[in-house]
């Protein structure tokens, strides 16, 4: 059973418009193709969908525009055609021309951009590879090929490297130094006062008025901070008293 037919009217549903659009362009498209090999013919088609996109096929480009001028002045010549198909034919020919023109247009500004991005494309590239070399030479490696000047050039560099290390190597290491000498001073001071506590608590202890609970807590704080080394405190030394009492901290 066959097809019935097909009534030929505007396709209201959008998304069917598109779809019998798409088909039956592809369809004059092969249409024109087969004429132009079969008959020999040379064929221009132009068809422009309802969202303004130009379509187009000739299978002799050099002649496209050419044909496109004459049919439109022998169209105008013609004074049997009526003004309402010339008016349109004119309209679909400006058309193409405008489409054909901004599609030139934005292709030499797409081949532009994409020889720009290329250039800098093999720029960087470039600048990649002499930076991976540099890092090799540095490194003492890849150096076989390079001249006498180009390893004089390294050697400075190298030197001149390596003074800035040291440079800022000096610069920590003084740095380091100050902070250490600071500290040391502050650990003095600490040092001092506490011995001068232990001493008043050693002469309270004497006259009874410290246990010797706290005193040994007041040594073993000495101790933990390590103010003084413990030959300072052993064999009454550095404290002499009456009873010759040996200090030990911890």
């Amino acid at each position: 059973m066959g097809r019935g037919k097909i009534e030929i009217k505007r396709i209201e549903n959008t998304t069917n418009r598109q779809v019998t659009f798409c088909k039956r362009r592809n369809g004059l498209l092969k249409k024109a193709y087969e004429l132009s090999v079969l008959c020999d013919a040379e064929v221009a088609l132009i068809v422009f969908s309802s969202r303004g996109r130009l379509y187009e096929y000739a299978n002799n480009k050099s002649l496209f525009d050419v044909s496109v001028v004459i049919i439109s002045a022998s169209f105008i010549e013609q004074e049997t055609v009526k003004g309402e198909i010339l008016g349109g034919i004119r309209s679909t020919i400006d058309r193409y021309k405008k489409a054909s023109s901004d599609g030139s247009n934005a292709s030499s500004i797409t081949e532009i951009n994409a020889q720009y991005y290329q250039q800098e494309s093999a720029k960087l590239r470039q600048q990649i590879q002499m930076l991976q070399n540099s890092n090799r030479h540095l490194m003492g490696d890849a150096v076989s090929n390079l001249s006498v000047k180009e390893l004089k050039q390294l050697e400075n560099r190298l030197e001149r490297g390596i003074t800035r290390i040291r440079s800022k190597k000096h610069e920590l290491l003084l740095a380091e130094i100050e902070y250490l000498q600071k500290r040391e001073i502050e650990l003095e001071n600490e040092s001092v006062c506490l011995r001068t506590k232990i001493a008043e608590v050693e002469r309270l202890q004497q006259a009874n008025m410290v246990t010797g609970a706290e005193l040994n807590a007041i040594q073993a704080l000495a101790a933990s901070r390590n103010f003084f080394a413990p030959h300072l405190l052993e064999g009454g030394t550095a404290y002499p008293h009456n009873d010759k009492k040996i200090l030990h901290l911890g």
